[in-house]
């Protein structure tokens, strides 16, 4: 597969359901990704933050992504999270979506020990890409430091590019700094960068984005990808300011717990609202704030899940 062949635009990192008893709901995340590609999103981030991936074992990954492709969502659309402390865990489960086909992996830098350096990041991402040792893999760097206190700096992307050109191929930059993703398109012309926020989409797209990952595409995909759809058009910066209003408007509220208490209100279905510890659901005087500045946007809260 070339890699102009691979999904740009709007790719959803897809929350995770959980049941009452915090086992994860496989029948529902299932339904999900599948409503999420039908309302437009070009691919699916499966197992990032907003999916609480640090929160689920390397087997309920494995098994879900394995529940995904054996219910009809195809690999080609699937970007897994594959990035954890432990080396062994990130090979094993790249390896793991590498096999199924999946189109790339976004891998996190190993984020619990602070203050490596960028030799000791490089050397990590050599060993995973020595270790699975198939040509078929593709890495998407998670550039993530407000959360994971671990970054991928502009030196060390150049390194890895210059020593992995056919296997690191993008970033997910949710720096939350417009600078630096400003700096990465200008730096690595042709390299994949999906900002984490569909607030500076239609700016990256005129700079050569690849899209973004975000994680109100969760509950706003069909607005955004109209976006990725018209932005050379002459409605494209009133459809960005209206994304934008939308995402400020839930980020001021935890991300997670925010979206799912938005998910359960258009699904009309409380069990989305489950988070896992320490993860908490949005209490309900947070909620009624966050659904009237919704609606004050007239967000669209009738849809309900495609038949799947």
């Amino acid at each position: 597969m070339k890699l102009d062949q691979y999904p740009r635009g709007v790719l959803v990192p897809v929350l995770t359901p959980f049941q009452r008893d915090l086992a994860v709901d496989a029948e529902r995340f299932v339904e999900h990704c599948r409503w999420l590609l039908a309302e437009g999103a070009n691919g699916l981030a499966v197992f990032g933050t907003t999916s609480e991936a640090n929160s689920l074992s390397i087997a309920e990954r494995m098994s879900l992504l394995e529940r995904l492709i054996e219910h009809g969502v195809p690999a080609g659309v699937l970007m897994p999270g594959t990035g954890c402390c432990a080396l062994p865990d990130t090979v094993a489960l790249t390896r793991h979506a590498v096999e199924r086909n999946c189109f790339g992996v976004l891998m996190l830098p190993p984020f619990y020990y602070k203050g490596v350096s960028d030799d000791g990041i490089h050397a990590s991402i050599a060993e995973v890409v020595q270790r699975v040792a198939d040509d078929r893999l593709r890495i998407y760097l998670y550039h993530i430091p407000p959360m994971a206190g671990v970054a991928f700096s502009l030196p060390l992307i150049e390194r890895l590019l210059k020593d992995f050109p056919r296997i690191v191929v993008g970033i997910k930059d949710s720096s939350g700094d417009w600078n630096n993703t400003q700096a990465l398109l200008d730096s690595f012309p042709g390299f994949e960068v999906f900002p984490g926020s569909e607030t500076h989409l239609l700016d990256a797209l005129r700079k050569g984005g690849a899209g973004c990952i975000s994680a109100t595409a969760n509950v706003n995909v069909a607005a955004i990808s109209r976006v990725i759809r018209e932005w050379q058009g002459a409605d494209a910066d009133a459809l960005q300011d209206g994304i934008a209003r939308t995402r400020g408007a839930i980020q001021k509220f935890p991300m997670v717990a925010a979206n799912k208490a938005i998910l359960a209100r258009v699904r009309d279905d409380p069990a989305w609202d489950v988070v896992r510890p320490p993860l908490r659901p949005l209490a309900a005087e947070a909620k009624a704030q966050l659904f009237q500045a919704l609606e004050a946007l007239q967000f669209d809260f009738g849809r309900r899940v495609a038949t799947v």
